[in-house]
């Protein structure tokens, strides 16, 4: 079973200098229907103003991860930084127990415009902790590159989160067919990053996201970029 989340059916933050689209229910936006997909918890497409950003705030009990879609945000938490993440790279923190962070468009002439997403760790009071994983363009062509997962054999190019889950990161032109098998009793969740994907023959636009149950493989086409997002 595949459920569509239309991009235009999302929750909207304006702040000014923020302009946020929720997937699932997230600050002041809050729909009981939408408070998450499994492990998924938060998904917000933010697109931050030149030099503006969040300041210094604190988080606990949630792997916390920024996917650049353009631009560049720099980063400052209470273990390290400054850090600045820019495209094809992911930031992930463990926000465990207890992190303060602050993020801004690094740039003060170009926007920023960021995925941010939170799961949900395995256990409470973990160890805080920050990284951030970069990757060549051409390893998420035509392919799902892994971004995350609960380990990893070359932590400088998948980071490592606390829950049985797995983000992947493809890119995808005229032509090419990905697919990804999804074992007995495993979910997934697909996010539109930009251009148009076909999901088991449903076309999703940019902004869209699927929740996936009950599906034991996925084919992915059309022209674009997507993450996705294995879930226990």
């Amino acid at each position: 079973m595949i459920t569509i989340r239309r991009s235009e059916d999302r929750g909207v933050n304006e702040r000014g200098w923020l302009h946020s689209h929720a997937t699932f229910s997230f600050g002041g936006y809050h729909d009981p229907n939408f408070m998450g997909f499994r492990a998924l918890r938060v998904l917000n497409e933010d697109r931050i103003a030149p030099g503006k950003g969040f300041g210094a705030h604190s988080h606990r009990d949630m792997e916390i991860l920024t996917y650049m879609i353009e631009g560049r945000v720099a980063h400052r938490d209470s273990l390290s930084g400054p850090h600045v993440l820019g495209g094809n790279e992911l930031q992930a923190m463990t926000a465990g127990d207890g992190i303060v962070h602050s993020e801004f468009n690094a740039s003060d002439t170009e926007p920023a415009h960021l995925l941010q997403i939170w799961i949900e760790p395995r256990t409470e009071d973990l160890p805080a902790s920050y990284q951030q994983i970069g990757f060549a363009p051409e390893d998420k062509r035509g392919r799902l590159h892994l971004l995350a997962a609960p380990d990893s054999a070359d932590p400088a190019r998948t980071a490592v989160i606390n829950q049985d889950a797995r983000m992947f990161v493809a890119e995808l032109a005229d032509g090419d067919r990905v697919s990804h098998a999804l074992p007995e009793g495993r979910h997934a969740w697909i996010q539109i990053v930009r251009g148009t994907i076909d999901v088991n023959g449903l076309a999703l636009q940019q902004g869209d996201g699927a929740a996936v149950s009950d599906e034991r493989s996925l084919v992915l086409s059309g022209r674009g970029e997507l993450l996705l997002f294995e879930l226990p």
